[in-house]
């Protein structure tokens, strides 16, 4: 391709994975899990034994039925970085909403703040998530804010830590450390390196997926 159709063909790209969040987030909502899983590629990986958009349509099917009745879902700011024109990464906020049944009490109304980290795919001229890495600060009762430690609050569970800030080594870092430091301002990172940057190496934690 020439230059010009080289950087049309990169916008077209991001116009087309910034939608994703959105689609997921509409569907989920919706419960449309057929269309759900159309926005991951034929071969989507489903755990660690199962693979297929019906592998994922099954398992969908069975998380969201418990322990939520309905969701919302608010796409927040869409980090987006190509790794080549057909494969990309990124991450994008989402504030989520969750009507949850207590058996033998009131229904509780659970607000989570999260992050995803995705992997983008292009095949046959379309893109696709490729992988969804959820990483939670945290959930609780609408009327419980979340102050303190163990943030992940689901009614009948319980608490336990979120991962919001294990991808990035410098949320610790700053609360180690007294004040500024003396290291030098580091140079801007590379224009599809900024994600990296800010990773510095670190591995992605380890999460047990839900379906938000």
């Amino acid at each position: 391709m020439s230059e010009l159709e080289t950087r049309i063909d990169r916008l077209e790209s991001l116009d087309s994975i910034r939608q994703l969040p959105a689609k997921y987030a509409l569907t989920l909502d919706m419960r449309d899990i057929d269309m759900m899983v159309t926005l991951f590629p034929e071969n989507v990986r489903v755990g660690k034994d199962a693979s297929g958009r019906k592998a994922l349509r099954a398992y969908m099917d069975r998380t969201l039925r418990s322990p939520f009745t309905g969701t919302s879902h608010h796409i927040g700011g869409h980090i987006i970085e190509f790794d080549d024109p057909d494969h990309a990464h990124g991450i994008v906020y989402s504030k989520n909403e969750h009507e949850t049944p207590i058996e033998g009490g009131d229904d509780e109304w659970v607000i989570m703040q999260m992050m995803y980290v995705d992997n983008y795919v292009r095949q046959d001229g379309r893109w696709y998530f490729e992988r969804r890495l959820p990483l939670y600060w945290y959930a609780t009762d609408l009327n419980k804010p979340p102050v303190g430690d163990n943030k992940m609050r689901w009614p009948n569970s319980e608490a336990t830590e979120g991962n919001f800030h294990k991808l990035f080594p410098s949320f610790a870092e700053y609360w180690e450390r007294d004040g500024d430091h003396d290291g030098p301002v580091p140079e801007p990172a590379p224009l599809e390196g900024f994600l990296n940057a800010m990773r510095r190496g670190q591995a992605a934690p380890k999460v047990k997926v839900r379906a938000d």
